[in-house]
């Protein structure tokens, strides 16, 4: 349990407990005060309040002085339990006086309740206080026991620090002296390990001088070969592509010489040959009149076709590598198309 809880038990504990005892206090007072009045002197019925409030204050100081005694875990010896028990007897038989001398039963039994939960809580508190008391006694000497053993553990801690520090100053030392052993001894051998790199990087320079020579004459070699191989391949592609056009041009000027020799057709061709025939004479420069001869059509669809194919231009895929130029037509074919 937190302390935050062990102080809201403790008060609420000293609540309830004044609680009762104030109000057994005030219902003492009301309860007394008849029975002291009629049995005060004439004249002196003022003074019926005094008893009670004697006894019940008499109350009121052991449930106080046994809430401190109890939170301090100190014993008051024998007087305050017979304190305790005297005014808690005196507060019984004063609050059921008057119904016993009136031979109330039911009124002797009704008074005697608040005196008796006030001789009851005050034991009860006493006993609850008693018993936090110890039990916060028993938490304080083991956490006391707790704390001892974490300073005996963090002082031993302290010294295996200090004994492995000292350990580690002597390593250190040790590390120290072998350190600059190792460094002489190192030295030494980077001299003569630097004399000896020098003579291997000496020699190695030389083969590498030569290496480079002669694999730069391997590389001028190699890209003379190269060009060479290359200006071959160029002059054999400008080779095949001058035989290429060459022999499409032979080709086209066969195909022109063909239709110019060709004979004339005895009847029309139907429109598409017609066309495709017009579109080769187009593409090979043969005049309108041979075309006219060629398909057979009337010289106005002639022409017309042919105006069709200058304004676009076209060129058949069986043509795809001739080279047109300006189309040449004679005055006469140029008269019938007009």
């Amino acid at each position: 349990m937190s302390p935050d809880q062990i102080r809201s038990a403790e008060k609420a504990l000293a609540v309830g407990t004044w609680t009762i005892t104030l109000g057994a206090v005030l219902y003492s007072v009301l309860t007394v005060t008849p029975l002291m009045s009629g049995h005060s002197p004439k004249g002196w019925e003022w003074t019926a309040p005094v008893l009670p409030l004697v006894v019940d204050a008499a109350v009121v100081i052991v449930v106080r002085m046994d809430s401190t005694l109890a939170r301090l875990g100190g014993d008051g010896g024998r007087w305050p339990s017979v304190l305790r028990w005297m005014t808690g007897a005196m507060t019984v038989l004063l609050n059921v006086g008057q119904s016993a001398l009136n031979h109330d039963k039911v009124g002797v039994a009704v008074h005697a309740v608040a005196p008796l939960l006030l001789i009851v809580t005050a034991e009860t508190s006493l006993a609850y206080r008693r018993a936090i008391a110890a039990a916060l006694a028993a938490r304080e000497a083991r956490e006391h026991g707790e704390r001892a053993e974490r300073e005996r553990r963090a002082e031993e801690r302290r010294r295996q620090d200090r004994e492995d520090r000292m350990a580690e100053q002597d390593r250190a030392d040790k590390a120290e002296r072998e350190r600059r052993e190792h460094d002489v001894r190192m030295a030494r051998e980077e001299r003569e390990h630097a004399e000896r790199m020098g003579r291997e990087e000496r020699e190695e320079r030389a083969r590498r001088e030569a290496a480079d020579r002669d694999e730069q004459r391997r590389r001028e070699d190699a890209e003379r070969r190269d060009r060479e191989r290359r200006e071959r391949a160029v002059s054999e592609r400008e080779r095949r592509e001058r035989e290429r056009e060459q022999k499409a041009e032979q080709d086209v000027e066969q195909l022109r010489q063909e239709l110019l020799s060709a004979p004339a057709v005895a009847e029309r061709l139907p429109e598409d040959q017609a066309r495709l025939k017009i579109l080769t004479a187009v593409a090979l420069r043969i005049p309108q009149r041979r075309a006219v001869e060629l398909t057979g059509w009337s010289v106005g669809w002639v022409a017309a076709r042919y105006q069709e194919l200058r304004s676009v231009r076209p060129e058949h895929p069986a043509l795809h590598a001739v080279h047109t130029t300006d189309e040449e037509t004679t005055p006469a074919a140029e008269e019938q198309a007009s």
